[in-house]
């Protein structure tokens, strides 16, 4: 059964068309994960769902009795009251009594044991938490939720993430986290340039799909390039031949000339900029802080390596952050030293973001901090970084106020790696920031050569750039080897220690990466290739002489229907030569560039 149906909806924005005659439909038991760079429109696309804005043009519909919880961005509350009076507050009267026990319950599950606490004494992370019980607490047949994991905890994110694996009705959440990605959605919709594609199963599939999706109107458009090139060498044969083109053969070659070349998708590109790092880094001496009495770190000593993947999880409040700011030196120790050598240049990405200038335009802002960057490349300028960060050209001479919360971000980090910096910090890197972004960001830093210390709530992201994990948990800073996977493990056997040790599962063999051969012709395809040319040359003699023919016989009836019908067979012979000419082509292009399979 359809529950909530999007036709035809279309949105501009800031006189940026984010939506273009969108349609999408939600059946019982999809639980649908949207993604897309950030500024394409999800967070519109969800309000628009909700019920939350309206569209410029399309409708949406809700079959009849279906309930809709809406998880914004940053939760709506009153200035004060208790939490969980906040949680309830848009809970039908007749239903606060009896939900009172399950929102409680949800709150304690979510790290909110004082429930009684002013709501406006909560932190922003904690705000979320409350949040979210107060969807899930809502209810409803259909779940629609925007960035349900951003500035909430690792342990936060796996019991929303197992909350909403048994919810029974339909999930659509915008969400940039792959793990929950993959373990949660069975439909993964894409905004690209207004578009909206969707694709059956999860993430996985999704990113298998749109590389099919990619190679297929790439392989399409080569296809039509080798027509149009041998199109365009018949068209040009001279006058004398003219006469003898077939006119429907004309047209083809017209709409081949004026057809719509795919758009190659955006590609963030990060170029590895950083400056000379010495041999001294940073050393940290029996570090010790508190804030309000809580203890958030004691006692600490670690001299941070010139090569250092650092990845720091606990849980919100336990000093992370903090942490950070006494390494860029925001932040002074109660106790102890943090000594910074002379060559460290800190490039510190915070999770608030620095203020921006509304009013400022997104050039200006970067030309603050550098009008050009050396890179292994040569020397780019501040338009071409921007544009590299996928901020085009007419964007690039807008005021910030048009951007997205996510663009900011981007823009942001931009910013920090124009000034080269050979130590990196980053607090909650992956909040906001869209999946294509991540991704090239998670493949810089890999090539990055100074040190990297990250502070996220991101598992994937930790598992593809930390090789050490800090855990902040009641003021000891304990230190693992390996990724966040690798800590995960260690910490739950600590923690259970009388648990057998898994049994490993035997590995499937696989055909190594390396274990490829080269692409060639068959002995067939390879005689096929060499004489091709000379069969669709003479099959377009024989076109031409049967048009001959059919002109000198036009008053005899039967010779014409049989002269016709001759045509019509050799006109399509020669569609299925052309056919096959494009597939042999594109092969002995792919050969020669040393493909393999």
């Amino acid at each position: 059964m359809i529950l909530l149906t999007a036709q035809n909806i279309s949105k501009t924005y800031m006189e940026r068309k984010i939506l273009d005659s969108v349609s999408f439909y939600l059946n019982e038991g999809d639980k649908v994960g949207i993604i897309g760079i950030n500024g394409t429109g999800k967070s519109t696309f969800l309000k628009i769902l909700a019920g939350a804005e309206e569209a410029d043009s399309g409708e949406t519909i809700r079959t009849n009795g279906i309930k809709l919880s809406y998880l914004p961005q940053i939760p709506v509350f009153g200035n004060s009251g208790s939490v969980l009076s906040q949680v309830m507050m848009n809970l039908p009267t007749d239903l606060r009594q009896a939900k009172e026990y399950e929102a409680r319950s949800m709150l304690e599950k979510l790290g909110i044991s004082d429930q009684e606490r002013d709501i406006s004494t909560l932190s922003g992370g904690e705000k979320r938490r409350a949040g979210i019980a107060a969807a899930l607490i809502q209810p409803s047949d259909v779940l629609l939720l925007d960035e349900p994991t951003n500035h909430i905890d690792n342990e936060t994110a796996q019991l929303l993430e197992s909350l909403l694996m048994k919810y029974r009705g339909a999930i659509v959440m915008v969400t940039h986290d792959r793990y929950f990605l993959g373990k949660i959605c069975n439909k993964i919709a894409e905004i690209d340039r207004g578009r909206l594609f969707v694709c059956d199963g999860g993430y996985n599939e999704y990113v298998m799909q749109k590389a099919q999706r990619e190679a297929d109107a790439e392989a399409a458009e080569r296809r039509n390039r080798s027509i149009y090139r041998r199109e365009l060498e018949w068209i040009s044969r001279g006058a004398r031949a003219r006469g003898t083109k077939s006119k429907d053969r004309i047209e083809r070659f017209e709409a081949l000339k004026n057809r719509e070349i795919p758009v190659a998708a955006d590609k963030l590109q990060l170029q590895s900029v950083s400056s000379r790092l010495g041999k001294k880094t940073i050393e940290l001496m029996n570090v010790s802080k508190q804030i309000d009495g809580k203890p958030l770190i004691t006692d600490f000593s670690y001299i941070i390596s010139r090569d250092a993947r650092i990845g720091i999880v606990g849980r919100n409040g336990e000093g992370k952050s903090t942490f950070l700011k006494m390494l860029a030196g925001e932040l002074a120790p109660d106790s102890g030293s943090i000594v910074i050598g002379d060559t460290v240049n800190i490039g510190y990405f915070s999770q608030e973001c620095e203020y921006m200038d509304p009013s400022a335009r997104v050039i200006d802002y970067i030309r603050e901090t550098a009008d050009i960057v050396k890179t292994p490349d040569g020397t780019v300028t501040a338009s071409q970084m921007l544009e590299r960060f996928l901020f085009t050209p007419e964007l690039q001479w807008s005021s910030i106020e048009k951007l997205s919360g996510g663009e900011r971000k981007r823009l942001y980090l931009l910013k920090i790696l124009m000034t080269a910096p050979n130590i990196l910090l980053l607090d909650e890197p992956t909040n906001d920031l869209d999946i294509a972004t991540l991704t090239i960001l998670e493949d810089y830093l890999e090539s990055f050569s100074g040190a990297v210390i990250a502070v996220s709530h991101d598992r994937y992201f930790l598992d593809k750039t930390a090789d050490e994990i800090f855990e902040f948990r009641g003021g000891v800073c304990t230190r693992y080897n390996g990724n966040y996977s690798d800590y995960a493990e260690k910490s739950a056997a600590e923690q259970s220690p009388s648990s057998p040790a898994p049994k490993k599962k035997a590995e499937k063999k696989e055909r190594p990466a390396n274990c490829r051969t080269k692409l060639r012709f068959s002995f067939k395809e390879q005689r096929e290739y060499e004489t091709i040319d000379d069969d669709i040359a003479a099959l377009e003699q024989q076109i031409a002489d049967a048009e001959k023919e059919i002109a000198a016989n036009f008053s005899d009836y039967v010779k014409l229907q049989e002269l016709s019908d001759r045509k019509d067979a050799l006109e399509l012979e020669l569609s299925e030569k052309m056919e096959r000419w494009v597939y042999l082509n594109d092969l002995a292009e792919r050969i020669e560039r040393g493909e393999t399979i």
